[in-house]
């Protein structure tokens, strides 16, 4: 097999190196998958720096979301749910490579009609979206929703999702570009939030100016989104992409009734795991009835684990939009 290993840290993505690696050998209760796309996470870039919470001991392989075939089910199991030559997607470190290995309740079938490239980016930002808007925020239709990051591959899903239960969707991004995006996945209204005084205009967006519903924010931009959250509103926190960790104008939430809660999806299957099939079955619902689409990042292809550097760059840079997936091409040995 080839792999991305990290025998050290390193300095940043470029540093990466692709490695000759033996075919890996699943433990009893593992399914050994040929990978046919990897997807990037900003995690990742951590991770091969050593400053993530999550560390294996070196050397271990890079990567986290994957599609790809099923090569063999688990030993122990009398009645695996996939068998040899399932297609599947999931997460399990060590996605950057030709074969990983996975537990069971890290992996869901692709959906018909998708390929590898579109469900290798599915496992992390889509229940995300779905459980923070869904779960957490209690999306209503008709309600007004402002998406951070909306070009981001958690922002367009939110967006998809927020769109799937008719509300009216605000995406603020930074480029040109990530608007046309996010256009594209159905925002009705784009907003540049590198603007002065951005919060102003989306209340005036807002039937009359009352401000949005629900904010959707996993940049780091609670408090100026204070200032455009309507009377009972609630914001979702799901991460801090811009690196800083916010002192909140408490006042502020008192007075206007605003509802902050957090969210974590990875956490969901140690304390909450009955809600983790419920997110599942209401995203392949969206998928079946055509609401959600596969995010995957088109200006430009990644094609091979040569390419890996070049995609977590991209990413580290916000120059891609979507989920940057890379294809892996698979030995004629393990191809099914």
């Amino acid at each position: 097999m080839r792999a991305v290993q990290v025998k050290e840290f390193v300095r940043g993505p470029q540093d990466l190196k692709v490695t000759d690696l033996t075919d890996l050998t699943p433990s009893p209760n593992t399914y050994l998958i040929a990978v046919h796309a990897a997807a990037t996470n900003f995690f990742d870039l951590l991770q091969i720096r050593g400053k993530y919470q999550n560390q294996p001991p070196l050397p271990w392989i890079a990567g986290a979301e994957f599609a790809g075939v099923v090569l063999s089910a688990p030993s122990s199991s009398k009645t695996p749910r996939f068998q040899k030559g399932d297609r599947v997607f999931g997460s399990s470190q060590g996605g950057y490579a030709t074969q990983v290995c996975a537990r069971e309740e890290a992996l869901m079938p692709v959906p018909s009609g998708w390929g590898f490239l579109e469900a290798a980016g599915l496992m992390v930002t889509a229940p995300t979206g779905y459980a923070a808007l869904v779960l957490e925020a209690r999306i209503r239709k008709g309600e007004w929703v402002l998406i951070h990051a909306a070009a981001g591959g958690v922002g367009l899903a939110a967006v998809q999702i927020a769109k799937a239960f008719g509300a009216t969707v605000i995406a603020t991004a930074g480029s040109k570009r990530k608007f046309e995006v996010a256009k594209e996945f159905g925002a009705d209204h784009t907003i540049d939030y590198n603007t002065e005084g951005w919060a102003e205009q989306v209340k005036k967006l807002t039937p009359k100016g009352k401000g949005v519903d629900v904010v959707f924010d996993p940049v780091g931009m609670v408090n100026t989104s204070l200032k455009c959250t309507a009377w009972g509103g609630r914001i979702v926190i799901v991460g801090f992409a811009a690196g800083n960790i916010e002192k909140v104008a408490m006042n502020r939430v008192l007075l206007k009734n605003i509802s902050l809660v957090g969210l974590h999806w990875g956490l969901y299957t140690k304390e909450a795991p009955e809600l983790v099939e419920k997110v599942w079955e209401g995203l392949f619902l969206l998928i079946k009835q055509e609401k959600f689409k596969g995010t995957v990042y088109t200006d430009r292809e990644f094609r091979g684990l040569e390419t890996v550097s070049q995609a977590l760059g991209m990413l580290e840079r916000r120059e891609t939009w979507g989920k940057a997936v890379v294809a892996v091409p698979q030995s004629a040995e393990s191809k099914l």
